[in-house]
Parts: structure tokens; C-alpha cells; sequence
């Protein structure tokens, strides 16, 4: 097993989420702003990897969760833009600087309200299955 793609992981996500058109104007993090921020923002969260070693070689599945995070009322604007994500690494296969993808898919996606129901938050769930 093998965690040294996690940040090749996280720099190519980043990438084609910065470059989606449908997300232009919307804020892409790795650490959340500064008193929780306002507005809708993407927000690069936790991560599992799990071996995924064969005898071929290294590998890994990489478990990552991206938040889309609102302050709009309702939740039509945060599941606009998580729609976006999903449909924008739906079928693609990032080159790494470490490692290679070899399938990127859509897990799940969990959706709340939190502070008193004055932000939704919406979790999504990604496996990334990766040959070192």
C-alpha cells in the first residue's frame, strides 16, 4: 500500500475542478475560510486510502470527500454546483505526478443543513483507484 499519490490526488482534482466551466466564480479550498466563510464554496475534505496492492504492484483506492458548503437559502444552489462536480469528474482520469488513475468514481453524497438550517452543506464521496 501506498499513500505518496494523496497530493498528486488532490492537485489533479483541483485542477479540473478549477477548470469547469460550471463552477466558474465559485471558490475551490482546502481548508476552510477563515470564520466559516459565506457565499457557496467547494471545499477539498477528508480522505481514506485502503491497499489496493496486486501482483502487479502498488496500488491504492483513495476515498475523498468533496463539501460544497452554502449560505443560499435552500438548497438549489449548493446541489447546482455539486451537480457540476459530479458531472465534471464523471469519466475522467487526471494525469498525476505520482501515480496513475486508473478509474475515478461517484460514491455517494450526503445532504444537510447545518448552523440552525442556515448553511447546507453537501458531502461528496469519490473512489479513486490508483497504481503506484
Amino acid at each position: 500500500m501506498s499513500y505518496r499519490a494523496a497530493a498528486a490526488l488532490q492537485a489533479a482534482i483541483y485542477g479540473v475542478l478549477t477548470g469547469l466551466p460550471d463552477l466558474a466564480g465559485v471558490p475551490v479550498l482546502d481548508a476552510a475560510p477563515a470564520g466559516g466563510g459565506t457565499g457557496t464554496f467547494v471545499l477539498l475534505g477528508p480522505e481514506v486510502a485502503v491497499d489496493r496492492s496486486d501482483g502487479s504492484g502498488a496500488g491504492a483506492e483513495h476515498r475523498l470527500v468533496i463539501s460544497v458548503i452554502s449560505d443560499a437559502a435552500g438548497f438549489l444552489a449548493a446541489k447546482t454546483v455539486a451537480a457540476a462536480i459530479s458531472a465534471g469528474l464523471e469519466g475522467v482520469t487526471p494525469a498525476l505526478t505520482e501515480g496513475r488513475i486508473v478509474g475515478l468514481f461517484f460514491d455517494r453524497a450526503t445532504a444537510r443543513r447545518l448552523d440552525a438550517g442556515a448553511v447546507r452543506r453537501i458531502d461528496l464521496t469519490f473512489r479513486a483507484r490508483i497504481e503506484i
